[in-house]
């Protein structure tokens, strides 16, 4: 009989892979938890889990009252977690500050062409790198008239 699979260790089938497939799994069982205990926490607040390992939940909030109050009724909500599938071996919950998630800033494109001659340091610099993408890179950049 083969032992059960636990889903957030990793096994040896990633040492070919890497260890993207890992990651990108247990991103997502972290966002299935966190909408399984998102209505159970205090509200209002988007909590996120940041991590579930060795019976240890790390969630973040943005709002440091909410955070607080989470840390005082921990043995509640650990309690009540517990209870639901894929968290039974929950023991402590761990609650961090999330800064605020901003907009993405809007970058624009600089309107005036390099001059000539950073024009030509880059065609230079360029001959001298052996990299393909980075040669390639910076020769575009030395063509770029916007």
């Amino acid at each position: 009989m083969s032992e059960p699979i636990k889903v957030f260790q990793p096994t040896r089938q990633h040492v070919k892979t890497g260890n993207l497939s890992f990651l990108t799994k247990q991103i997502a069982e972290w966002q299935k938890i966190t909408k399984l205990i998102q209505p159970l926490l205090p509200q209002p607040e988007q909590w996120q889990v940041a991590c579930y390992q060795f019976g240890i939940l790390t969630i973040t909030g943005e709002n440091q009252a909410m955070i607080s109050q989470l840390g005082y009724l921990q043995k509640h909500y650990v309690q009540q977690l517990a209870q639901l599938d894929g968290l039974k071996d929950l023991q402590k919950i761990q609650v961090r500050l999330r800064t605020a998630s901003k907009s993405p800033v809007k970058t624009s494109k600089a309107t005036e062409a390099l001059p000539a001659i950073a024009q030509d340091m880059l065609k230079n610099a360029a001959s001298f790198v052996s990299d393909p993408k980075l040669n390639q890179a910076m020769l575009r950049l030395a063509r770029n008239k916007t």
